[in-house]
């Protein structure tokens, strides 16, 4: 097959006319060659940090909305689903992306669970980490999130990284805020990359300090603001990622996406395409092609340098993307799960207290961390309860394992009016987050989630919608574009019902995400995600 257009030679920071020749997946040759064809080849984009499972869909799924974007490959984290269905739960995610053209490149979950103070479906220890890295489909150990016990030494967290020396496979990181002595003693326990920078004094000195640092953009983190401007100097150090990415984000675009920002801010377009699609390439060792002859063929063709709207995606050779058509098909798969607990009664909602003040949990639009307040108890009937008037709501995060007493605490900047939203989508232990304006919404909208073992969904007075979960509690079964339009309606919902964030959902799901600070809540409490231990909702 051959291939004409306007050649990116990313690597020489050259342009020219030229045609590709495809021979059995490889490119035979690139020859410069006169034509009247305006349309640009690159490589194609690399996600290189994700976690499929978000997106909540099977990766077979999401390659079918991601090679409209122009996207080849992720680097892939599976820890959503190994966290409630262990192993199981990362084979499954390797198996199902195997039936499509896309390259997925899966990572060893290395903090399963995140933390000792949650409850999650699985374990998966330094033994279960080694068969892991033996397998040539696991290509990295990925986020290492329990960033105190690489501070501390601890000896489990010690042999994962160990055994990911060993098979001489890269270190994710995940630090968010880690500065000074603490950040270097993480570096060099062998840890490359964090995607979790959210300042740029961070980013420049783990940089300065010889970590790669990603960019990332996804629908509830939203760092490429604070970020972009370190490109220009460390573009051969610097990624682009999502992190965790909605359907109906995914639908409108991806890296694509932050590459026409980047070039929009009058950044070098060789720059920003080294950092989209050569970087990862280079740092994980991917079996991904950079438009170099012998190398794999896959390239994308697109509109221009400054959208980057994509026309086709080549994987291997293979067109599975043309004039605005996914031609990935879809494929079977069976459901699996791991769901047990029954449905609540209201009276488990309820919190007695006679404390003039609480902690609440502050969650900020476009950040994962949090900050601590304390502000003036609200009382009736010796129960504390939400206060719509401040948008101080009562959150519960409720153990889907087991049958265990909900965790409760408050959160503000939710701005529900009415109702609830509820979701076992719930970083990273996918037990069942809640926030409601009364103990009777947020016990409708737990057990609805129970009672579909899995989802997400909102409540009001006189309405009940939900987008079913079946896989593992935190995907589903259908396909990209349905789950899209039924996870838009939802989020319009939600802010029907008062919510001003821009992903009330997405920023639902980290509320119980004890390693990124401060204040947090998991099914066994509210933790100080800054002293890294449980702290008390009532303030004396």
């Amino acid at each position: 097959m051959k291939l004409q257009g306007q050649i990116v030679d990313i690597q020489n920071k050259r342009i020219y006319k030229g045609e590709i020749t495809f021979v059995n997946g490889k490119i035979l040759s690139i020859q410069e060659k006169n034509h009247n064809i305006t349309n640009y080849i690159l490589p194609g984009f690399i996600d290189s940090h994700i976690h499929i499972e978000s997106s909540m869909l099977v990766p077979s799924e999401f390659a079918r909305l991601a090679v409209n974007h122009g996207t080849v490959a992720t680097v892939s984290d599976p820890h959503e689903i190994a966290n409630v269905l262990g192993v199981e739960g990362v084979e499954f995610m390797i198996n199902n992306g195997k039936k499509v053209p896309f390259k997925f490149n899966f990572g060893a979950p290395s903090c399963v669970p995140a933390t000792n103070f949650e409850s999650a479906g699985a374990v998966i220890d330094s033994n279960a980490i080694k068969l892991l890295l033996e397998n040539p489909d696991i290509k990295y150990l990925a986020e290492m999130m329990n960033y105190p016990g690489v501070l501390f030494n601890d000896d489990e967290v010690m042999k994962k990284i160990a055994w990911a020396k060993y098979f001489n496979k890269p270190v994710d990181g995940h630090a968010p805020g880690l500065r000074g002595k603490d950040v270097l003693k993480y570096i060099r326990a062998g840890i490359s990359t964090d995607h979790e920078c959210f300042t740029y004094d961070e980013a420049l000195e783990k940089l300065q300090n010889g970590m790669k640092i990603l960019i990332r953009e996804g629908s509830a983190a939203k760092n490429f603001e604070a970020l972009i401007d370190l490109l220009p100097e460390h573009f051969e150090n610097m990624m682009f990622c999502s992190d965790d990415k909605h359907p109906d984000d995914l639908i409108v675009g991806h890296i694509n996406e932050l590459c026409a920002r980047a070039v929009a801010k009058g950044i070098d377009v060789f720059k920003v395409l080294k950092a989209a699609c050569v970087n990862p390439v280079k740092h994980y060792n991917l079996d991904v092609g950079l438009l170099q002859k012998g190398d794999a063929a896959d390239c994308i063709v697109v509109e221009d340098l400054k959208t980057f709207k994509t026309l086709q995606t080549y994987i291997n050779g293979e067109l599975v993307f043309d004039k605005g058509i996914s031609l990935i098909e879809q494929i079977p798969f069976q459901n699996l799960n791991n769901f047990n607990c029954n449905k609540k009664e209201v009276s488990d909602f309820r919190i007695e207290s006679s404390a003039k003040k609480i902690r609440v949990i502050e969650a900020l639009e476009g950040q994962l961390v949090t900050n601590e307040l304390v502000d003036n108890a609200k009382i009736e009937n010796g129960n504390l309860v939400s206060n719509i008037e401040k948008d101080i709501l009562k959150m519960t995060v409720v153990n889907r394992y087991e049958n265990k007493k909900p965790a409760l605490a408050f959160i503000k900047n939710f701005g529900l009016k009415e109702g609830a939203i509820a979701s076992s989508v719930g970083h990273d232990s996918h037990n069942i987050v809640a926030v409601g304006v009364s103990d009777e919404a947020i016990c409708k909208a737990v057990n609805l989630i129970i009672e579909n073992k899995g989802g997400i969904c909102a409540v009001s007075n006189s309405k009940e919608q939900i987008v079913s979960l079946p896989v593992a509690g935190i995907m589903s079964d259908k396909d990209g574009e349905t789950i899209g339009n039924q996870y838009a309606a939802l989020d319009k919902m939600a802010k029907a019902l008062g919510s001003k964030l821009h992903a009330p959902y997405m920023t639902l799901s980290f509320m119980a995400l004890l390693v990124i600070p401060s204040l947090k809540l998991s099914d066994k409490g509210l933790f100080n995600g800054t002293d890294f231990k449980f702290t008390p909702l009532e303030v004396n």
